[in-house]
């Protein structure tokens, strides 16, 4: 039976005990929708630290990098392990190549010279109070939203606001991109859509609670199933279009785009992307209750085809 590893952190794997992050029921989540699914396809889900020594995944086929959510912290060694599973033969979804790119959110420069909307953002090697007092005053707003380029579930991440900015010695402390908070996030709220092996699967409307900004669950985000316009599939599917292939002949296992709302634009193309995630982006089984299968068909084909 071929075996797929289910690539987990040390704070996701269900053994963390009182360390376990408290968005770990997401992962339970995924592994929910995958066992059955893949048990019905052939498949045996393994579900593995990534950091785990290189001979603890003797016997598994490829692996999905699942829940490896800290890997901003330690990026070189994700990537070093990512290399390693690959030259042993173990197929990786999504691939180094993907991760790679995907990794520091200057890859959000590339899809905008590839004609992406995307939020304005100010790309900087740090940021002080008066970087941020800049950025408002380009952006013409007052307020703006710093983020790592190497991050995920906005861990770090800062809401400055004009009327309260941090001391004149503050540092955000990494290199950053900066952008105009808007307002669509509270209103609207985010959305999510998660393809499959470049095929839409479902997609996801997400808010953040009363007086947050945040949408991630640790948060006390909420997220409803979305039933997406075609304009509003064919903003997200341009997103898919624009990924580089890296020469493969396959599209990303999967992908979640995720966009915001912003104000009309001289194209039309309101709707922009805020990230295109290929790394480990949680997928949302509730609202795709056929996720666990349409991933069990795509992994599949990736496993019989090499």
């Amino acid at each position: 039976m071929t075996t797929i590893g289910f690539l987990a952190c040390e704070t996701t794997l269900p053994n963390a005990g009182e360390e376990r992050r408290g968005d770990a029921f997401e992962h339970d989540l995924m592994i929910a929708a995958l066992v059955p699914a893949f048990k019905t396809a052939g498949l045996t889900l393994r579900i593995i630290g990534w950091e785990a020594p290189l001979e603890q995944f003797s016997g598994i086929d490829a692996v999905m990098l699942g829940t490896a959510w800290d890997y901003q912290d330690k990026a070189q060694a994700f990537l070093g392990k990512l290399d390693a599973l690959e030259a042993s033969g173990i197929i990786v979804c999504n691939s180094h190549d993907i991760v790679r790119w995907n990794i520091t959110k200057t890859y959000l420069r590339e899809l905008a010279e590839r004609g992406a909307a995307t939020i304005p953002t100010r790309w900087m090697n740090d940021v002080t109070a008066a970087d941020a007092r800049a950025a408002m005053d380009a952006f013409e707003c007052d307020k703006i939203v710093v983020k790592r380029q190497i991050g995920a579930g906005a861990l770090g991440q800062e809401l400055l606001v004009r009327d309260a900015l941090p001391p004149a010695d503050w540092r955000f402390g990494h290199a950053a991109m900066v952008q105009p908070f808007l307002p669509a996030i509270a209103e609207e709220g985010e959305l999510s859509f998660i393809f499959i092996g470049g095929e839409l699967s479902h997609a996801v409307r997400k808010r953040p609670a009363k007086g947050e900004y945040r949408i991630q669950s640790l948060y006390g985000g909420l997220e409803d199933a979305h039933t997406p316009s075609a304009e509003e599939v064919a903003a997200a599917g341009d997103i898919i279009a624009a990924l580089p292939n890296f020469g493969a002949s396959e599209p990303p296992l999967y992908a979640r785009i995720d966009m915001l709302r912003g104000d009309d634009r001289p194209d039309g193309k309101n709707l922009m992307v805020m990230e295109a995630e290929m790394i480990e982006p949680y997928l949302y089984p509730e609202q795709g209750p056929q996720l666990g299968e349409r991933l069990a068909r795509a992994i599949l084909k990736r496993v019989g085809s090499q």
